[in-house]
């Protein structure tokens, strides 16, 4: 298994290789306060804090920890959030899709749904991994739902697991997928996908 950057094309998304030209439209995007809530860092309020935010995540690439992509609407051409492969375990077969966020305006859309399908069928079909995990911020009701409905099993709470910004101490709720349940959340993510009306329900 080995995690590198890579263009990843669906029908209503690309995901692509995060770069500071994507910066402009990640920052209108992004300028929602409730788009970061449950993120563990502060919404950036200027260009200049967006470009602060992607050079941290390719730093994190650079370090081997993270692979981040723009989410990209096909119908617009425009970034519209992001979301990325972390805690990249090779020897394990391992890896965590996460850091994932989207402008409002796309909330209830396929297009969540639709990244979590690329990002995975990558992860499994592609990379051979034998377990995907996801995290959220145990507050996030809609988070926890939207991982849940398309099969992923919940394994547990860490407490006290992340100190924000803000001073609150966060529990993070885990969830996997291993490699025999692929084939299952496949479906139902192919399912959801036909059926825009359920594909929307993020």
């Amino acid at each position: 298994m080995k995690i590198v950057p890579v263009v990843l094309e669906g029908k209503h998304v690309r995901l692509e290789p995060l770069t500071l030209d994507h910066a402009p439209d990640l920052y209108e995007a992004g300028n929602d306060d409730e788009v970061w809530q449950f993120l563990s860092l502060p919404k950036p309020d200027s260009l200049v804090e967006m470009q602060a935010f992607i050079q941290g995540a390719l730093g994190q690439q650079l370090a081997g920890f993270r692979v981040p992509f723009a989410i990209i609407d096909k119908a617009s051409g425009k970034a519209i959030g992001s979301t990325s492969y972390l805690d990249i375990q090779p020897q394990n077969k391992g890896v965590e899709i996460g850091w994932t966020w989207l402008g409002k305006a796309y909330w209830r859309s396929p297009i969540n749904t639709e990244c979590k399908y690329l990002l995975l069928s990558h992860a499994f079909e592609d990379q051979g991994a034998i377990r995907v995990q996801l995290k959220t911020d145990s507050r996030n009701w809609r988070s926890q739902n939207a991982i849940e409905r398309i099969g992923a099993k919940k394994e547990g709470v860490l407490r006290k697991h992340v100190i924000y910004p803000s001073g609150y101490i966060r529990d993070s709720v885990y969830f996997s997928i291993i490699d025999p349940e692929w084939p299952l959340v496949k479906e139902r993510l192919e399912a959801r996908l036909a059926a825009p009306e359920l594909a929307g329900k993020e």
